[in-house]
């Protein structure tokens, strides 16, 4: 069912409970070969991109590629248990960046909780009424949809919900810069949150009538 509250948003100080080291130093197995990676920098930091909403795709791509390319597994199949092990978790670490970051929601959720800004708040959860009965309608004719067993309505819902969607993301990208305003992006980024949740919901019903 259709709720008015969200959950949690990231914080860039989670680490989801592992134990790596802030500044991760790794040897390369028969070569004289050292890295180093900083994860105390923040998410843009490590990838080498500015804190803004707005972000080089194809630049992420290849940091990411190259950044996982000197800490993965694999490469150290031959090091210690130790190094194996710090491999591991500096991989995980890696990805855990990227995916924050590819996606619109938890990099505009990233953002705030940089610029020391809950996303969510456990308290204040609630979304302006309008917005919601928009949605709530949205959902209702989804649920009408999916036991009639048309997809085409389902679809329809769907790229419309992504096209509100996105309509924010244009916004976010102005409001959330290098010099952006942070807590007036707030009730944007909240709105947005609960759009991809909807959207992710009416792309599952669609799935189930192609099962």
């Amino acid at each position: 069912m259709l709720g008015g509250r969200l959950g949690s948003g990231p914080s860039p100080a989670a680490s989801n409970g592992d134990t790596t080291t802030s500044v991760v130093r790794l040897s390369q197995p028969n070569r004289n070969e050292r890295i180093m990676i900083d994860f105390s920098r923040n998410h843009f930091a490590l990838f080498g991109l500015p804190p803004s909403y707005r972000i080089d795709g194809a630049a992420l791509d290849a940091a990411y590629r190259k950044l996982q390319s000197q800490v993965h597994p694999d490469r150290f199949a031959r090091g210690t248990d130790a190094e194996r092990r710090m491999a591991l978790q500096s991989s995980a670490r890696v990805n855990e960046a990227y995916r924050a970051l590819k996606d619109p929601v938890e990099r505009a959720q990233y953002l705030l909780a940089m610029n020391g800004i809950e996303p969510i708040g456990e308290k204040d959860t609630q979304l302006p009424m309008e917005f919601l009965e928009a949605q709530l309608a949205r959902r209702e004719a989804a649920d009408d949809a999916l036991a009639a067993g048309d997809l085409r309505t389902l679809s329809s819902l769907r790229e419309a919900v992504r096209g509100d969607a996105r309509e924010i993301e244009d916004l976010l990208s102005c409001t959330l810069g290098a010099e952006g305003d942070y807590a007036a992006a707030r009730p944007r980024v909240r709105e947005l949150t609960f759009l991809a949740r909807l959207a992710e919901d009416i792309g599952a019903m669609a799935a189930s009538l192609d099962e």
